[in-house]
């Protein structure tokens, strides 16, 4: 076994907590049951790193194999990750295209390959319909560096990217050519939301939530009475009309479910001046 194999497993398994490492190594599937029964999970974690190298060692683990692994740590551990999300779109709207695992993965492939011949890429499908992508960049003379990967989390039949970078601005444009070319579509951008969050930015984007809106004021009632009694009721009711329509188009767009949480959110107004200019006039003593 290759010996940067070795380190980047063993590396994975000390960032494991201790109580989760006999289940994670079990989901990765690439250890017997015999050397999964086999592994002191009591001992040092130094050492259990190293008892699990040493099993690796004897299956043959390739980098594939240790990637593999990285990318079950990073499911199980998301919200570790900063995420950003981007929208792709087809000329003329069209999003009726029948999605394909393995025409997707080797289209993907294929366009990075092409443009880097140093670059390691992994793919695993979980049962939420989401597809993990998780590439090592290099460069023409240098080995892909394993400990700076970019994850890409996409769900087919949707236009929705999820990514945490840590690459350059070069790779960032391979990797957004490579999606394009997979999926069969023709642009893409940034949407402003970015989180920690991944369950939480997939709700948003696939409105999966309810935004409750708050429609009184926490006040008694003896209280709220006295205070519309001097109120017009023309007003009253205008308030109660615009607070049912935004009710309404809230559950129409967000639907019914628990608030997301969002540690980032920009919103972008644009404002536009016709004619308009600034005269600077000065006043003589």
């Amino acid at each position: 076994m290759d010996a940067v194999v070795a380190e980047y497993i063993r590396r994975t398994v000390l960032r494991i907590p201790r109580s989760e490492i006999g289940k994670m190594l079990a989901l990765w599937g690439f250890l017997s049951e015999n050397q999964l029964q086999s592994i002191n999970l009591h001992q040092l974690k130094e050492n259990l790193s190293q008892e699990v190298v040493q099993l690796c060692e004897e299956n043959g683990a390739t980098i594939k194999h240790a990637a593999n692994l990285d990318i079950i740590y990073n499911y199980t551990y998301r919200d570790k990750k900063n995420w950003t999300v981007y929208k792709m779109t087809r000329e003329g709207g069209d999003e009726n295209v029948i999605f394909d695992f393995v025409d997707f993965k080797n289209k993907f492939k294929t366009s990075l390959r092409l443009l880097l011949k140093n670059i390691t890429i992994t793919f695993k499908k979980y049962e939420d319909n989401s597809l993990w992508i998780r590439v090592a960049w290099g460069t023409q003379f240098k080995k892909p560096n394993q400990y700076k990967p970019t994850y890409v989390v996409y769900h087919s039949q949707t236009p929705y990217v999820f990514i945490s970078h840590s690459i350059f601005k070069s790779c960032k444009a391979m990797l957004f050519q490579a999606l394009l070319a997979a999926a069969s579509y023709s642009e893409i951008h940034e949407m402003d939301l970015r989180s920690r969050c991944l369950d939480s930015l997939k709700d948003i984007v696939f409105k999966r939530y309810n935004q409750n809106v708050q429609t009184f004021n926490p006040q008694p009632l003896q209280e709220r009475n006295s205070a519309l009694e001097n109120v017009d009721p023309r007003i009253i009711q205008e308030d109660r009309n615009k607070k049912e329509t935004i009710r309404r188009i809230n559950e129409e767009d967000f639907g019914n479910g628990t608030l997301p949480k969002l540690q980032y959110a920009q919103y972008k107004v644009k404002k536009n001046y016709a004619n308009a200019y600034i005269c600077n006039k000065t006043k003589d003593g």
